[in-house]
């Protein structure tokens, strides 16, 4: 039996991260994150979180996005769900059209589709949204890698993307509220999951 694709999306400083560590050792699913998950991703993952990379076009970013996701779906992802184990991504698909889309303005159907061939197709089987308002992820933004550095207004528009592609899609995405003590955000997620993988 296959298993099952979760990823965990949200702006910077939602607690996403945190979330998809505990959502995974509760399911005992392989964790995993983009970019990352594989020693290239890694290589590819500290370029672009690197402050000192100031003339990144957006276009590159968005390429290399893609390179990520074309090796962590070949050699961490497919592998795992094809062994039948449940796979939670701290980010993933739609990280891509938040960002580069909304975030940096490139059109979001060109980005869908070039993320779409570099995943060869696989889409996840649940979108978990951390949601937290503007004031609490600006609190807690550390402020140290590209993304988190930008100013205001981009964090504003990836989170709109985010809310948008939620909105248009109720049955793949479920968005849950960040805001509160750990524990209490990786109950409304597990409420969130769980009520997915019983259907």
């Amino acid at each position: 039996m296959r298993g099952r694709l979760i990823a965990l999306e949200g702006r910077d400083a939602s607690g996403k991260s945190t979330q998809a560590r505990i959502l995974a050792r509760r399911l005992g699913a392989v964790l995993t994150r983009e970019p990352g998950g594989t020693a290239l991703g890694e290589r590819i993952r500290t370029l672009l979180l690197d402050p000192e990379v100031t003339a990144l076009d957006a276009r590159a970013e968005a390429l290399l996005m893609a390179a990520d996701r074309a090796q962590h779906v070949t050699e961490t992802i497919r592998p795992a769900l094809e062994a039948g184990r449940h796979v939670v991504t701290d980010r993933y698909s739609h990280s891509s059209l938040a960002y580069q889309g909304h975030g940096r303005g490139l059109p979001v159907d060109e980005l869908g589709w070039v993320s779409d061939w570099a995943a060869g197709g696989l889409l996840p089987d649940l979108v978990v949204l951390v949601d937290v308002p503007d004031d609490v992820a600006r609190r807690r933004r550390a402020g140290s890698d590209r993304f988190e550095l930008e100013d205001e207004a981009f964090h504003r528009r990836v989170a709109e993307g985010y809310n948008q592609f939620a909105a248009g899609d109720p049955k793949l995405w479920k968005v849950v509220d960040g805001t509160g003590t750990v524990e209490d955000v990786a109950q409304r997620v597990w409420a969130a999951v769980e009520a997915h993988l019983v259907r």
